[in-house]
């Protein structure tokens, strides 16, 4: 990669924040200029990992820095859109961690500041990138399978991280848990499926094993439906151990599978795989990278490097931080109340 280096601030510097601070300091033509983190104990621990990196308190600091190209947003949910706007507004490029906003006016709102500023909204649906699920992506499109009829996206992982002070528990700041991990895959789902079109109905159900987080549902399924008839099943569960996920794509012609197991979501040395079937004999599909949130984050910040010096567009825009956000929260009202969601009714702008 060859070209003008691109500076980073990066706000947040918890758990995933730092495997952030780690990518980027580790991409060609990326350069970490400035750490936002909120405690006294994270801040002496960014200046001591990167001593020549300014540390601060206060995002708010990094918005005059004439310097920083873009800003690294991975902060807690409810954070995303006062800290986005403000690097909008202030003519930042930005990447920011999923989920987008809590609410669709917030993504919208989003959105229209960084087309008025025109200005790069990334949002981290780094799955895209991955040399496994986007793989699936690739064969899709080639036509490996025809027309995709159906795709399942499955998780079975041990609880949430609490996150800083809890908030990963608290519904003030999380919003849903279905606006952790099964955002992406929703994501994954609706980008296997582009060529039908806007997905048309929800259905969802969800459940706590734990009574006292009757609205933190760590059991979650649901059926997102076309009007071509293809649909898409997404589910989780988190009363389970390590992190297990699996994608089962079937189309008119073939069908693909693929597993992936570790001890973490963050694990380095995963067990993954991904099989083709053309309808009458199957092989497995080797993959040149490894598999992994982690490898897939470099992916995004290299990715990012490039969209900017290029004027390219990202692979999950803020239109596809709207959509996942909103075919979460659908999905949520439909587990509440028990009856199917029309989509574009909840979509369309109030």
């Amino acid at each position: 990669m060859s070209g003008r280096t691109i500076h980073f601030g990066l706000v947040g510097f918890g758990a995933w924040g730092k495997l952030h601070a780690q990518s980027i300091v580790s991409t060609e033509g990326a350069r970490l200029r400035a750490i936002i983190a909120l405690t006294k104990e994270t801040r002496a621990e960014a200046k001591k990992l990167y001593p020549d990196v300014a540390v601060l308190s206060d995002y708010r600091d990094l918005m005059e820095e004439p310097e920083l190209d873009i800003i690294d947003v991975v902060t807690p949910s409810h954070s995303h859109v006062e800290i986005a706007t403000a690097a909008l507004a202030a003519g930042k490029h930005v990447l920011l961690e999923k989920p987008m906003a809590l609410t669709l006016e917030d993504c919208r709102g989003m959105m229209a500041m960084a087309m008025v500023k025109k200005k790069m909204l990334a949002i981290g649906h780094e799955l895209r990138l991955s040399s496994q699920w986007g793989k699936v992506k690739q064969m899709i499109e080639s036509g490996k399978i025809g027309s995709p009829k159906y795709v399942l996206v499955e998780l079975s992982r041990g609880p949430y991280r609490q996150g800083a002070k809890g908030w990963r528990y608290d519904l003030d700041c999380v919003g849903s848990w279905s606006l952790e991990e099964p955002i992406h895959f929703f994501d994954l789902a609706r980008w296997y499926l582009s060529e039908h079109g806007k997905p048309s109905t929800i259905y969802a159900t969800a459940n706590s094993h734990e009574p006292l987080r009757p609205n933190l549902n760590d059991n979650f399924s649901a059926i997102m439906r076309y009007k071509s008839g293809a649909y898409a099943v997404v589910s989780q569960t988190l009363a389970s151990f390590e992190h297990h996920q699996t994608i089962k794509v079937s189309g008119t012609k073939g069908a693909l599978s693929a597993s992936w197991r570790g001890a973490s979501d963050r694990s380095l040395d995963p067990k993954f795989s991904l099989t083709y079937f053309d309808g009458e004999k199957f092989e497995e599909v080797k993959m040149k990278n490894p598999s992994g949130e982690v490898y897939e984050l470099g992916e995004e910040i290299a990715m990012c490097v490039r969209c900017i010096r290029d004027g390219t567009a990202p692979v999950a825009s803020g239109e596809d931080g709207l959509w996942s956000v909103g075919l979460c929260l659908a999905a949520g009202v439909s587990a509440r109340n028990g009856e199917v969601v029309s989509i574009a009714e909840f979509m369309a702008e109030k």
